[in-house]
């Protein structure tokens, strides 16, 4: 049985470089190369998971198939690699306190002291072993490498039971089967230009007293290592020249796995894990080309995001992911207004005229308008206020999770004239509850007590925006995170007056799918499509809410697009593409965005 490799990515100096996309490209860049490749995040909070923390604090919660709340980072896993990762790939310092006191409660100890070493870290390391072996590929059998990224920067007192283990896990496996990959940070000072390697060196210094030593340094910076800098690394560091590499700053994070290839990252990582050869020099045609188009862009696309956390574009991670996803696969660069909700309010008007005119500004020029998701009453009148804008003039409009449930209280209140109409969520005693708490949720316990993780969705209309969006099927399955739902003894009246709801759960007491079939394009889910969005994959709703705020809703919808990606053009003038036709082109790619990409992608490079 072959032997699994690792390759652990840890940060230095300061936290904030990229590791996460790092580990990512990494990742991206093996696969590249013929390997199957898994990845686990490591998080060194008490939390059990990120499902209760605050956007402000940790960023998005992704939500995996299996209804895991994780880390942001495991969403960049999944966009990179294409992979269904489960919640066991993200640990946390409360899952592996949590795991070894419910062994200890059983009495698996046998009376012995319970210690962190070595009991908390033999938990680390066997849970590393576990995950590993688990595919995420849709294959059978476990992958070949697997990149574990820790959390934090080095040196911070949390990460020290995770420091230990993996220090004794590199051990475990031995020499050839464990690769550490330190990215830190080589600032410029712009009095003198100079990169300067102190942080670096005192960074790398702390890692090797913790009985941790760099194989690979990924060296942040504004601007490519001087070969001078390299070599007073390398000399300081304990790392050969060749596996020093830069990763300076670029147009869009699509150049990262990029920046690796050209770098021979891959060739340094086979020598360290003892690997015989490259089965596949990396190409990374489709990345290279997919950026290569992001970077040209220039007819814009402009969406108000309307939301309660604009001040950190962390929270809607993968909503700006899918919004750039589905630009660039029509060809359009992607302009976001941030409007926070509450300055939409008349409230607002009062207390701060000028942010209330900024907001209703933004709003008024966009092309299109996007409600996300979230909890709390704050700024909900503002986002029902956005839903109306987009109802009332005809802009094209996606509301997701609570966004769908404020768009179906709008339309209660506004057409149906129903003006109490509310959530029990902000009005516990409504007279007339359009969205209400699901029967199976706890009121007394916040954590993993949602609706969570991938649930199927039937569509009961065939004649829809929606479903020609998923290319005619019967059903989708989305990822959820809600607790409360549309009141399904509200749906008829909502019906008779013109909402339609085209997609039900199997019960058919469970809306899923909103739509207005006489706007051109408005409609609501309760689940999350962000979350399976993929670069060359676009999720097909913001499809669609591109392409109707661009004016090519009925391209988009002939296409039928959902994992459809069919290439019109013969050939694309791209310096990526290493096999050249007899007209000097390159054999048109397959697989990897859209018509209108590949269509642009001649007038990119020409």
């Amino acid at each position: 049985m072959k032997k699994m490799k690792y390759v652990l990515v840890t940060g230095g100096v300061v936290s904030g470089l990229g590791k996460g996309v790092t580990a990512s490209s990494i990742g991206l860049l093996l696969k590249e190369c013929g390997l199957r490749v898994t990845s686990i995040k490591i998080d060194p909070y008490l939390n059990k998971d990120a499902g209760t923390m605050s956007p402000f604090e940790h960023g998005e919660v992704f939500v995996l198939d299996d209804g895991g709340e994780v880390d942001l980072d495991l969403g960049n896993y999944e966009r990179f690699l294409d992979v269904q990762l489960t919640s066991d790939n993200n640990i946390t310092t409360g899952k592996i306190y949590q795991f070894v006191l419910d062994k200890e409660r059983k009495g698996d100890f046998l009376g012995k002291t319970v210690q962190v070493v070595p009991h908390i870290t033999d938990a680390i390391q066997e849970w590393i072993e576990r995950v590993a072996m688990i595919p995420v590929d849709g294959k059978e059998g476990p992958a070949d490498v697997c990149v574990i990224e820790l959390g934090g920067t080095i040196g911070d007192i949390e990460s020290m039971p995770f420091i230990e283990a993996l220090g004794q896990f590199s051990c475990r496996v031995g020499v050839g089967n464990f690769c550490l990959i330190h990215v830190s940070l080589v600032p410029v000072l712009n009095v003198v230009g100079e990169q300067k390697t102190k942080p670096t060196q005192h960074s790398v210094r702390g890692l090797r007293g913790l009985g941790l030593t760099p194989n690979i340094l990924a060296c942040r910076s504004t601007m490519a290592l001087d070969d001078n800098v390299k070599e007073k690394l390398s000399q300081f560091c304990h790392v050969s020249a060749e596996h020093i590499i830069t990763l300076y700053d670029v147009p869009n994070i699509w150049h990262i796995p990029l920046l690796l290839r050209d770098q021979k990252a891959h060739e340094a990582i086979f020598k360290v894990l003892n690997l015989p050869s490259i089965t596949e020099e990396p190409s990374l045609m489709e990345w290279t080309t997919r950026a290569a188009i992001c970077d040209k862009l220039h007819e814009p696309v402009r969406i108000a995001i309307v939301g309660k956390y604009t001040g950190l574009s962390d929270t809607y991670l993968s909503i700006l992911k899918a919004l750039l996803h589905a630009s660039v696969a029509r060809g359009k660069k992607l302009i976001v207004d941030w409007v926070p909700a509450s300055d939409l309010e008349d409230m607002t008007e009062i207390e701060n005229l000028d942010a209330y005119k900024a907001a209703w500004k933004l709003l008024k020029s966009a092309d299109g308008v996007l409600v996300p998701g979230g909890f709390g009453d704050r700024g909900v009148q503002g986002k029902i206020l956005a839903a109306k804008h987009a109802r009332e003039n005809r802009i094209p409009f996606l509301g997701i999770c609570l966004g769908m449930q404020i768009a179906v209280i709008e339309f209660a209140r506004s057409v149906l004239g129903l003006k109490d109409a509310n959530s029990t969520e902000f009005d516990p005693n409504t007279r007339n509850p359009c969205v209400i708490f699901m029967p199976e949720g706890s009121k007394t316990h916040k954590g993993g007590t949602m609706r969570l993780g991938s649930r199927r969705t039937y569509f009961q209309v065939s004649d829809c925006k929606s479903v020609k969006l998923y290319g005619n099927r019967r059903f989708i399955d989305e990822r959820h995170r809600h607790r409360y739902e549309v009141n399904p003894d509200m749906v008829a009246r909502l019906e008779n007056a013109g909402l339609s709801f085209t997609g039900k759960d199997q019960t058919s007491q469970r809306m899923e799918i909103i739509e207005l079939p006489d706007h051109p394009y408005y409609i609501g889910v309760q689940f999350h499509p962000e979350f399976k969005s993929r670069p060359g994959k676009p999720s097909a709703l913001f499809l669609g809410l591109i392409g109707a705020a661009c004016g090519e809703l009925n391209a988009v919808l002939q296409s039928g697009l959902e994992g459809q990606e069919k290439v019109n053009c013969e050939t694309v003038n791209c310096p990526s593409n290493k096999k050249p036709n007899q007209n000097g082109y390159a054999t048109k790619p397959t697989n990897i965005i859209t018509d209108a990409v590949y269509s642009y992608c001649n007038g990119v490079h020409s």
